[in-house]
């Protein structure tokens, strides 16, 4: 179990599962990265591409522990739900246990931000009791983007309509919703930074405490590849294009702010600081 401490914050990373996905035209991630692409980015060797030149990304949340707030970012896929990324199979995994263990309750949690509303970020919102979805944390303000609910309330996709019925549906209906923008301040040490174009509503985090300061990233990078290259966009990005000029511009503001970045999707060890690297960027851990 990863963890970082950001001035009096406390970030703890509870991981779901991590999964290597392969590059290239044909792998249905980031078309560009293409095995010999990979390979000529040699820092990305062992802990976020394998030797077989598949790309390694994690899908867990992250807990921040802050003066007077509990804050779990981004909720993974959660169980008993089939999903297409897990094969149309529902997950039964022990995220719950990890979440204990990490000394955490889930009457504990203050808050939950999900950084937007794809369906390994929104998860475990909800956890299913006697055949029925209810929030699972139910003393917690779930602080949702409102642009961003807008945006996939209006989405005529089966399965992200079938996520918001699931995951984001039985909040509302319980009372526990709260809409944010862009910007919203959560707390002294916390607050949501704008990082569109992955989605229309996307978020990263950003915490600040004695002097020290952290990003949580979201999806506004999956990979620390895309440090190298922030014009990779991913099939799946809202706006390739805006998505893309927003890494290169928080990439550069990230490094010359010296913070800790926390990548949402990024294998262990996670976190690092971004330096530049003639043109573009690299990872440093």
């Amino acid at each position: 179990m990863l963890s970082w401490q950001v001035g009096a914050v406390k970030v703890t990373r509870i991981q779901e599962m991590q999964v290597p996905i392969p590059g290239g035209p044909d792998g249905g991630f980031i078309a560009e990265a293409t095995a010999p692409a990979l390979r000529a980015i040699p820092w990305l060797y062992p802990n976020f591409v394998n030797d077989q030149d598949q790309m390694l990304l994690s899908i867990h949340a992250l807990l921040v522990e802050a003066p007077g707030l509990r804050l779990v970012v981004d909720t993974c896929v959660g169980n008993d739900k089939p999903r297409s990324l897990t094969g149309g199979n529902p997950l039964a995994t022990k995220f719950l246990e990890a979440f204990a263990d990490a000394g955490w309750t889930r009457e504990s949690v203050d808050a939950v931000i999900c950084t937007h509303m794809h369906v390994d970020h929104v998860g475990w919102n909800t956890m299913l009791v006697d055949g029925k979805f209810v929030p699972t944390f139910p003393n917690a303000r779930y602080l949702l983007g409102r642009m961003e609910f807008e945006h996939w309330s209006a989405e005529g996709d089966a399965e992200q309509q079938a996520i918001l019925a699931d995951s984001v549906q039985p909040i509302l209906d319980a009372g526990l919703a709260e809409f944010v923008g862009l910007d919203h301040v959560v707390s002294p040490n916390v607050r949501l930074v704008p990082t569109t174009g992955h989605t229309p509503g996307h978020v990263s985090v950003l915490i600040e405490s004695d002097g020290e300061s952290a990003i949580i990233t979201g999806d506004m990078s999956h990979h620390p590849c895309q440090l190298a290259h922030p014009e990779w966009s991913p099939s799946f990005d809202s706006d390739k294009k805006a998505a893309a000029v927003t890494r290169a511009r928080m990439f550069a503001e990230w490094a010359d702010a010296e913070h800790l970045v926390i990548g949402t999707h990024y294998a262990e060890p996670t976190a690092g600081h971004i330096r530049r690297d003639g043109a573009a960027f690299r990872f440093e851990t």
